[in-house]
Formats: structure tokens, C-alpha cells, sequence
């Protein structure tokens, strides 16, 4: 069955890599850097001060939180799993189309990427949902893009960004979970 599914992987993962076309290599190499977000960023921040007010800095801790919780757990994952990279398959790597260059580090599964992306959209859906009601479809489409980047780049199998993407869910809900305990949270007068 493992078999299988791998297969089934490097399949989809080829067919994915090879729809590429040189007008999308900057896109995909653009939506695949982080610091390239950071007016998408500051826009998500202005919405946070506009609707949260206060509520702003005790926000960004927890998104910090979250942040590092996705990501030291994905690197985490990858060296317990040590599923290599598709770009270091020695098997289909001059199949690979590798527009950035690089290959990254040796495992890819999970996917840091997609851990961050999909655990920080759950956390901002929650937070903007009484306020922006098309936020779910704007964060979900902004992590499927960063996250469909990196297999368009060649450093990530589909599995990996699902792996990823699960673990940024669980993580973001984790944290979710946490923050509406706080009883300042519930109760802000008290506090």
C-alpha cells in the first residue's frame, strides 16, 4: 500500500512539475519567497488593529507562537520521516523542472511552506471571520498558491504539501484553541 502511494506521488508530482511555462517560473519563485508577502502581510496587520484593538499585540504573540510551533515541528517531522526531496531523487531528478535553481534541504516531507501558510490562514480566518466574510476563500487560496509553488519549483512532492498542510491545520487549531481560553480573552474588563 506505502508503495502505492508513493508511486501515486512521484506520478502526480511529475505531472504537477511539468505543467511549467517560463512566463510562470518568477510567478511560482515569487509566491514560493516569504519576505515577497510582506505587503499581504501589513495588510493583514492593518485589518488586525482596525477590528482588534487591543487585542492586536496579544495576536501577533500567538501568531509568533504559531508560527514557530508549524515550523519547528515540520522540521522536526523531516527528520524523523527523511523522505528525500523529489530534486534529490536521483531516480527522477532529470525529469524534474527546477526553475529556481535550488533544491533546498535534503528531506522535503513535510512541507515547512505548507505548515506555515495553512496553520496561518486557520489562525487569521478565525480571528477575521466576524468582519471579512470572504476571508476563508483569500487565505485558502493564498496558502494553495505558496504551497502549490513549491512543487512547481521541484523541492516538494503533492504528499509532502498535504503532510504540511495538515500539520499547519492541526497546529493553527491548536493554537486557536489556547487563545480562546485565555480568560482576558473572554473577559477583557477583568483584565
Amino acid at each position: 500500500m506505502i508503495e502505492l502511494l508513493d508511486q501515486a506521488d512521484k506520478w502526480l508530482f511529475l505531472f504537477l512539475n511539468g505543467l511549467h511555462h517560463p512566463f510562470l517560473d518568477p510567478v511560482m519563485i515569487f509566491f514560493s519567497k516569504r519576505f515577497g508577502w510582506i505587503p499581504f502581510y501589513a495588510l493583514l496587520l492593518a485589518g488586525l488593529i482596525r477590528y482588534k484593538r487591543w487585542e492586536t499585540l496579544q495576536i501577533l504573540l500567538f501568531t509568533v507562537l504559531l508560527i514557530a510551533l508549524t515550523d519547528q515541528l515540520s522540521v522536526w517531522i523531516k527528520f524523523q520521516v527523511a523522505r528525500p526531496r523529489p530534486c534529490h531523487n536521483p531516480v527522477i531528478q532529470s525529469l524534474i523542472h527546477l526553475p529556481g535553481g535550488s533544491c533546498g534541504g535534503q528531506f522535503g516531507f513535510v512541507s515547512s511552506h505548507a505548515a506555515n501558510t495553512f496553520g496561518l490562514a486557520y489562525w487569521i480566518i478565525k480571528q477575521f471571520r466576524p468582519h471579512i466574510r470572504q476571508i476563508g476563500i483569500i487565505m485558502f487560496v493564498w496558502a494553495g498558491l505558496v504551497s502549490y509553488s513549491r512543487i512547481y519549483l521541484g523541492v516538494h512532492y503533492p504528499g509532502d504539501i498535504i503532510a504540511g498542510a495538515l500539520t499547519g491545520l492541526a497546529s493553527g487549531w491548536l493554537v486557536w484553541r489556547i487563545y480562546a481560553s485565555l480568560p482576558c480573552r473572554q473577559m477583557p474588563d477583568r483584565c
